[in-house]
């Protein structure tokens, strides 16, 4: 088991040591809450000591009242709040800042992302022993319209040729990542789609888990086109001037007292 952290961001009012968080961003997805919730549950009841961190960014419907009542049955579940919507980067960022496991996992509030998925990304980290800073899922059977799926092809294809970090399927909300890894990143707006480009920077390697995709089980989405599908080009090249500046991260040790010669007289 990865040992357990406690965020000094936003500590939880439950102190039990947990291994791994389940981090959820949502906006106005309260038909789609508790399905969710039970599916997780099922995923990992019995393998991991586990939280599930929903951040609610900003919900205008039922979101809140929905998770309310189910924290209300599951010590485990936490609900983390934006007094207005900041975007799908800015929730995960939140909620990997409030987690308490040394892994993180995510997935998207809408059902489309199977759960079922989750323990072959968590089990991808820690089998890596510290060499693998990400766990990407990758859709297959994607249920999204035509003209989503045209998007995405154009997009990764355009970050592909651009940033070379060898990953098909960047939009894909389930992954999992050691979170001191995902707080050593730099943040900005858009951050989860450079993750792997960010990743491969830090001299990390990357897992990939082929998951199958499925129509969200109620609503719309949420965060729209341009929020998930088109890459800013000002994102773009500043990862690809990230990714040119990044010099070699020294070797550092500490000389010991033990290593310091016995000096009986000072001239």
């Amino acid at each position: 088991m990865p040992t357990p952290t406690t965020s000094a961001d936003l500590p939880a009012s439950d102190q039990t040591p947990v291994a791994v968080s389940i981090v959820v961003p949502v906006r106005n997805e309260a038909d789609n809450i508790a399905p969710l919730i039970a599916e997780i549950a099922a995923a990992l009841d019995g393998h991991w000591a586990y939280e599930i961190v929903y951040v609610n960014d900003g919900s205008t419907d039922a979101t809140g009242e929905r998770l309310s009542a189910i924290m209300a049955q599951r010590p485990n579940l936490r609900q983390l709040r934006h007094a207005v919507s900041s975007g799908q980067s800015a929730a995960v960022r939140s909620g990997v800042r409030a987690a308490r496991g040394a892994i993180v996992a995510t997935l998207d509030g809408d059902g489309q992302n199977d759960p079922a998925f989750l323990p072959n990304l968590i089990a991808a980290i820690e089998s890596g022993n510290g060499r693998v800073g990400l766990a990407a899922g990758q859709r297959v059977g994607r249920k999204d319209t035509g003209f989503k799926k045209l998007q995405s092809r154009i997009a990764n294809a355009v970050r592909g040729i651009i940033l070379r970090d060898g990953t098909r399927d960047t939009g894909c909300g389930l992954k999992a990542f050691p979170r001191e890894v995902f707080l050593a990143m730099p943040y900005f707006d858009g951050l989860h789609r450079f993750l792997p480009a960010l990743v491969r920077r830090e001299g990390l390697a990357i897992a990939y888990v082929d998951v199958v995709d499925r129509p969200r089980h109620s609503g719309v989405s949420n965060y729209g086109f341009f929020d998930r599908l088109w890459i800013g080009i000002m994102d773009l090249g500043g990862v690809w001037w990230l990714i040119r500046r990044k010099k070699p991260t020294p070797v550092v040790t500490e000389v010991t007292r033990t290593e310091v010669p016995d000096v009986t007289e000072v001239k």
